[in-house]
């Protein structure tokens, strides 16, 4: 995760040793971890707190479990959630599928368990975009848009920019940081200011 500001994980479990553990783990992983204590919160938790991730113990049926995943979709509809249970059936790991949980694993989870899970929840959410990179696809997609608009081909603004048809789909695509320089061409050839292209980014 070097190179981009830590994702913010909920820890929802009632067991004071399993909660410090994974909180423990996720540290040691590079996540900014906080721990709930009263799963009843967890609605108010998750509207009010910044989240990118929940990993949800469910308990064992009967106990509430699948109802907390609920509340978490009544405020959240798609934050990614990790569910975890002592007692693993078919019909709880079909309702968590339901309410869109992204994995459903059985307790005790070990690390090597939860590590791929997490990273592919990182990746599958397009959770691991550091500022950079973000503000790159924000510029490119706002490029593209434009020269959409215009119906212009890539190969046309290459010709109004003096830039290669190569440079300008790499930056329409958030792969290459433009210059100021070539930003200013590229707002040229469109018609409009290099302002617009950050407003709101």
């Amino acid at each position: 995760m070097a190179g981009t500001q830590p994702l913010n994980v909920l820890v929802v479990e009632p067991d004071v040793q399993t909660r410090g553990q994974l909180a423990h783990f996720l540290h040691e992983e590079g996540y900014r971890a906080t721990s709930l204590e009263e799963p009843r919160r967890i609605a108010h938790e998750v509207k009010n707190g910044r989240y990118q991730m929940v990993i949800l113990d469910l308990g064992r049926p009967g106990e509430g479990g699948l109802d907390l995943l609920q509340d978490i979709r009544s405020v959240d509809d798609d934050l990614c959630v990790i569910c975890m249970t002592d007692e693993p059936s078919v019909e709880t790991a079909v309702a968590t599928m339901k309410h869109r949980a992204f994995d459903y694993l059985e307790k005790p989870v070990v690390a090597s368990a939860l590590r791929p899970v997490l990273q592919a929840a990182v990746k599958e959410h397009g959770l691991a975009v550091d500022p950079e990179e973000r503000l790159n696809l924000a510029i490119g997609e706002r490029i593209r848009a434009r020269r959409h608009e215009l119906s212009l081909t890539l190969k046309q603004v290459a010709n109004r920019t003096g830039l290669s048809v190569s440079l300008i789909s790499q930056i329409e695509l958030g792969k290459s940081a433009a210059s100021v320089m070539t930003l200013y061409k590229v707002a040229a050839a469109l018609g409009v200011r290099v302002a617009v292209f950050f407003e709101a980014v």
